[in-house]
Order: structure tokens, then C-alpha cells, then sequence
């Protein structure tokens, strides 16, 4: 199992980073709920969920981030 986070959409490819490094996935392997800055869990099978709990806690750390910059 890995773990990664969706960067961004590419057309038909979804753009997802995985330890430092990008890997394209067409967007059709990816749950159909899945957006760009969720977390993603890469199942040994080769298949893809959305990880709730670790996508939550990105989003506020971003918006931490993001109100810190903003002040």
C-alpha cells in the first residue's frame, strides 16, 4: 500500500504525487468522488479509495497555512 495526494487533473490523466515523486493515472481508476488535494490510498492490487481522515486533516492544514498568509 502507498499513499499519495491528487496534484491536479490533465485531461483524461489525474496527476498524483506519491513520495515526492508524480505519477499519471487515468482519472476512470479514481473513485468517482475523488478531487484534487485528496489523499489517496494505492492498494497493493493496484486499485485507489480516497483516504477521508488524512484528506481532512490536509485541508486544515492548508487552511491554517493559507490564514497565516493572509493575516
Amino acid at each position: 500500500m502507498k499513499r499519495g495526494v491528487i496534484d491536479r487533473f490533465e485531461g483524461d490523466l489525474a496527476v498524483i504525487e506519491v513520495d515526492g515523486d508524480t505519477i499519471d493515472v487515468a482519472k476512470a481508476l479514481l473513485p468517482k468522488k475523488a478531487r484534487v488535494g485528496d489523499a489517496i490510498i494505492i492498494e497493493a492490487d493496484g486499485t485507489f479509495r480516497i483516504d477521508k481522515e488524512a484528506t481532512k486533516k490536509l485541508r486544515k492544514e492548508i487552511d491554517a497555512l493559507m490564514d497565516e498568509l493572509f493575516e
